[in-house]
């Protein structure tokens, strides 16, 4: 008998992935976490009945998430990261040597302490040195984050489902720009373009209330529906004109970004600049 996970996007569509066998199934405080090993993919990570990555195509999503605004900074040391309990993020963003510390505020110890039994290759980096990793609330952190603490605020969170909500809200980009020397950037991931254009909607006119610089740019992720959108809010530094440093050290090792997919991926179809009212 086959076995296969599938996650709806729609009544209509969805995506499918064959399983070949089922690796652990965990409820959390928080939500439930489910690991499969899956036919052409590899290990398969499940939140709450959504697909968060799995090992083939992980590394374009988390390549845009953090590279784009890393290089778009002149010099970014300190980072925090809210979510991003899988330690994609965190993987990327010890590859630059700029950066001195990382603090990683995650609600749910569990996808820690599973990712990094059963995703090895993307949890790695949770043991350097550099990183600080804090259990908490990343919306209640966010309140009472010290003023111009960060250069780099990076949101790798869940769809706005639980306790996911408040991250996609205005208060919650307020309280990240405190946080934020004056110089600073924020970056999250804002949805499906083709089945969450609401959320992509309201992420961009939200944070664009509070920031001077709103930019949303794309990457294509397979096992997200195809292309998934991330949106920039900045305080100074705009990112659609591309990378302000060029570090081999860190470009050589990497699948996905480089300098030219910097700044084509803010090129958006006509159909998302009129839903954001952007020039075409």
């Amino acid at each position: 008998m086959e076995l296969w996970f599938m996650e709806k996007y729609s009544e209509g569509w969805g995506i499918s992935l064959k399983i070949k066998k089922g690796i652990c199934s965990v409820e959390s405080k928080y939500q439930k976490i489910d690991i499969f090993e899956t036919l052409d993919f590899g290990k398969l990570l499940v939140i709450n009945g959504a697909i968060m990555l799995t090992e083939k195509d992980e590394f374009a999503y988390h390549e845009m998430l953090v590279h784009t605004p890393l290089f778009s900074h002149p010099n970014p040391k300190n980072i925090l990261v809210i979510g991003g309990g899988d330690g994609g993020a965190v993987r990327e963003l010890c590859r630059h040597k700029c950066v001195e510390k990382i603090d990683l505020v995650e609600i749910d110890e569990e996808v820690i302490d599973l990712c990094r039994r059963h995703f090895p290759s993307i949890a790695y980096a949770f043991e350097d040195k550099r990183v600080n990793i804090l259990i908490e609330d990343g919306i209640e952190y966010m309140k009472n984050c010290n003023e111009k603490k960060y250069d780099i605020i990076i949101v790798d969170s869940t769809d706005p489902i639980g306790p996911a909500v408040g991250l996609f809200q205005r208060e919650f980009y307020e309280n990240c720009y405190k946080a934020l020397k004056d110089d600073g950037i924020i970056n999250v991931q804002s949805g499906s373009p083709y089945f969450q254009e609401e959320l992509l909607e309201k992420v961009f006119h939200s944070m664009g209330e509070v920031f001077p610089i709103t930019r949303t740019y794309l990457a294509g992720t397979p096992t997200y529906g195809g292309m998934w959108s991330f949106t920039t809010g900045s305080k100074l530094y705009d990112p659609l004109k591309g990378p302000m440093r060029k570090d081999k050290s860190v470009l050589s090792d990497l699948k996905y970004y480089n300098e030219k997919i910097h700044i084509g991926a803010f090129q958006l179809p006509n159909y998302l600049s009129r839903r954001l009212e952007l020039d075409l």
